[in-house]
């Protein structure tokens, strides 16, 4: 299990933190924080796949366009790590995660379409300016969100939002 936190609008980094951390019981492995314009995404890390700082969040992929928080696990990474390989993607880490990016940057919101397993999680593109938030197909991770006059801001928790309704 891990929390997965995020706002787009402006918030003070150092609330942000708190927010996520709200969430540290879902992750006691490590925490990660990543802001970028008008955008901030928080993450509570329980390391399951890869133990190295490698698989750590809020993590980035194509030269820093798009950057995930996720909370679940892709049962089959292993093979649809190797259909991407096949394709000439390369990877840094073994982790699901890197995967899962990997995939949304070949094959955008259809990549869902190829995955068994749980999660959710949220995708930024900095490029595109444009937020993906996905659960799995049974909603066994959960996924809060509002709108609130910090902006949009969802979480794995509720909260770790309730503090800025």
């Amino acid at each position: 299990m891990c929390g997965i936190f995020g706002v787009i609008g402006h918030i003070d980094p150092g609330r942000a933190a708190a927010c996520r951390d709200l969430m540290a019981h879902r992750g006691p492995d490590g925490a990660g924080l990543w802001t970028g314009d008008g955008v901030t995404l928080g993450h509570r890390r329980l390391s399951i796949l890869d133990l190295s700082d490698r698989g750590g969040q809020p993590m980035a992929y194509a030269n820093g366009r798009y950057h995930i928080v996720y909370n679940g696990e892709l049962y089959n990474f292993v093979e649809v790590r190797a259909e991407l390989e096949a394709r000439g993607e390369t990877f840094v880490s073994d982790s699901d995660t890197e995967v899962l990016l990997a995939a949304y940057a070949i094959w955008g919101p259809d990549c869902m379409d190829r995955f068994n397993g749980m999660w959710a999680l949220a995708i930024w593109d900095d490029v595109e300016r444009t937020l993906f938030l996905a659960r799995d197909r049974f909603g066994k991770k959960p996924l809060f969100y509002a709108r609130t006059r910090h902006g949009f801001v969802f979480a794995s928790e509720m909260k770790a939002i309730m503090p800025l309704m």
